[in-house]
C-alpha cells in the first residue's frame, strides 16, 4: 500500500496521487542538487561503478567466475588519493614519487638503513642457507641478491600490509596514467582471487605490488615458484617461495651467473662524463687501464676483468663511481631506478664486506622535475636528447647535459644545476640553431 507521510501519522492515498507525489519528490531532488552545484565524487562514484561493472567479459574470459567477480569487486569505489593520478578536472598535484619528494642519494643510499638491512640479512643468510644455495643453484642469482631485494622491498616483513589490491588497480586502470597497464593487471588479480590466493593477502602498494618481494599481479603468473613444495606459490608468507621467485624474475632479465653487479671505482681526472652510458662497455681490464682504479685497493680476478662494464657516476663528478655489468642493469629493471639498483647491489655487498662506500656521497639538492623536464626539453630541441620527457635525471639525461655544457665551454660535470639552467635560458636553442 502507498502511504503519505505526514505529521499525526500515516494515510492511505490513491495510486494517481503516489505517482504524482513520487514525480514531486525527484524534481524536487534534482532541483536541489542542481541549485548546489555540480557533485564530481557523486558523478565519479556511478560512472566508476559503472565502468567496474563492464569488466566483466574481459574478467570471464580470463577465467574468472561470476561469484568471484561479484565478491570482489563489491563496494569498491576510487581512491582519489592514489598517486600518478590523473583525475579530469582536478589539477595535478606534486607526487611523492616525484624528484621533488625524492630523497637524494646521500639519504637514500643512508648508512644508517643500509647497515640495519645488511646485519639482518646476514642473519637470515644464515637460517636460510640451504635454500639460497638451491635458489643460486636453479637460478644462478646469489642468495645475498634476493635477499637484499627483499630488505629494500619490504624491509624484511613477514606480513601482507598495504591497500585493497583490486581497489588501487582499478583506481589506477580508471584515472591512472598508465590505464592499459593496470587494466590488465586489474584482471590479473582478479585471477589470483579465483585461482585461490586468500582475499587478505592480495594487499599492496600504491602501484598494486604485493607480497614479500612486491610482485605485480602479471609478475606472479610469470615467475611465481613453490619453492617449498607445499603446493601453492606463495610470495607472502614463504620465504623460499619469495626469494626463488624473485631469482626467477632476474634470471629471466638476463642474470649473469658467477659476475658481480658493479665495482665501485675513482674515475680519472680526464674521464669524459659524457661517456657514462651503457652504450660504452668496455673490458674491466680497459677501464683500469685507463685508469679507473678500484675502491679499497681490492685486486679483481682475471675473470672479473674480463666482464664487459660501463661507467656510471649518478652525481655526475661527483660522489663514488662504478663499473656496472649488465647484472646491475638487471636489477635496474626490477626497479627502473639507479638507486634502487645500487642501493640492492650495495646491501647485497654488505651482507659479506662491512665496509662502505669509499667515496662519500655529496650532500648537493635534487632539483625540481619542472626544472629538469624544462632542461631535458631543451637537449630535446638541440638535438642532444632522445629519450622521455619525465624529470628524471638518468644516466642519458646527464650525459646529454654533459654535452651540452661541453659545447658551451662550461664546467664539464654532467650534473644538471640551476645555474646550467640558466645558461640555457640565456642561449636559447632556437637562436643557437640561427
Amino acid at each position: 500500500m502507498n502511504l503519505h507521510i505526514r505529521l499525526g501519522g500515516f494515510r492511505p492515498i490513491s495510486p494517481k496521487l503516489a505517482v504524482a507525489a513520487r514525480l514531486l519528490s525527484s524534481f524536487t531532488l534534482v532541483s536541489a542538487l542542481l541549485l548546489a552545484g555540480p557533485h564530481p565524487s557523486f558523478a565519479a562514484d556511478a560512472a566508476f561503478t559503472q565502468w567496474l561493472a563492464s569488466l566483466w567479459p574481459q574478467a570471464q574470459a580470463m577465467g574468472v567466475s561470476r561469484a568471484t567477480f561479484e565478491a570482489a569487486t563489491r563496494g569498491v569505489e576510487p581512491d582519489f588519493s592514489l598517486p600518478d593520478l590523473a583525475v579530469p578536472g582536478r589539477p595535478e598535484a606534486p607526487q611523492p614519487g616525484q624528484p621533488e619528494f625524492v630523497r637524494t642519494p646521500a639519504d637514500y643510499l643512508r648508512e644508517t638503513t643500509i647497515s640495519r638491512l645488511a646485519a639482518r640479512g646476514a642473519k637470515l643468510r644464515e637460517q636460510y642457507r640451504p635454500v639460497l644455495d638451491r635458489i643460486e643453484q636453479r637460478f644462478g642469482v646469489p642468495g645475498a641478491v634476493v635477499l637484499a631485494i627483499w630488505g629494500r622491498e619490504s624491509d624484511f616483513s613477514m606480513h601482507s600490509s598495504g591497500q585493497n589490491v583490486i581497489q588501487v588497480l582499478a583506481t589506477q586502470a580508471y584515472v591512472g596514467k598508465r590505464k592499459d597497464m593496470f587494466r590488465q593487471e586489474l584482471l590479473l588479480a582478479l585471477k589470483m582471487w579465483e585461482d585461490g590466493v586468500p582475499p587478505a593477502d592480495l594487499r599492496s602498494s600504491w602501484g598494486g605490488a604485493m607480497g614479500l618481494t612486491q610482485f605485480l599481479p602479471s609478475e606472479f603468473y610469470k615467475y611465481a615458484v613453490d619453492f617449498d613444495g607445499d603446493g601453492r606459490r606463495d610470495i607472502w608468507h614463504s620465504v623460499p617461495d619469495a626469494l626463488a621467485s624473485a631469482a626467477k624474475q632476474l634470471a629471466a632479465k638476463g642474470w649473469q651467473r658467477k659476475e658481480h653487479w658493479a665495482y665501485e671505482v675513482h674515475a680519472p681526472d680526464s674521464f669524459d662524463c659524457t661517456q657514462g652510458v651503457p652504450e660504452v662497455a668496455r673490458p674491466i681490464g680497459d677501464w683500469l687501464k685507463a685508469g679507473f682504479v678500484p675502491a679499497y685497493g681490492r685486486r679483481l680476478r682475471p675473470d672479473e676483468l674480463a666482464e664487459s662494464a660501463s661507467v656510471l657516476q649518478p652525481e655526475g663528478i661527483y660522489g663514488p663511481a662504478f663499473l656496472t655489468t649488465k647484472n646491475y642493469f638487471v636489477i635496474k629493471d626490477y626497479n627502473f631506478s639507479d638507486l634502487y639498483a645500487l642501493f640492492v647491489g650495495h646491501v647485497s655487498d654488505r651482507i659479506s664486506d662491512p665496509r662502505p662506500f669509499e667515496t662519500p656521497w655529496s650532500k648537493g639538492a635534487q632539483m625540481r622535475t619542472a626544472d629538469v623536464e624544462a632542461m631535458q626539453k631543451d637537449l630535446t630541441a638541440r638535438g642532444l636528447y632522445q629519450d622521455k620527457i619525465d624529470g628524471k635525471a638518468g644516466m642519458l639525461t646527464r650525459a646529454a647535459l654533459g654535452a651540452y655544457q661541453k659545447a658551451s665551454g662550461l664546467k664539464l660535470d654532467c650534473w644538471p644545476t640551476s645555474a646550467v639552467l640558466a645558461h640555457m635560458r640565456a642561449h636559447p636553442a632556437a637562436a643557437a640553431a640561427r
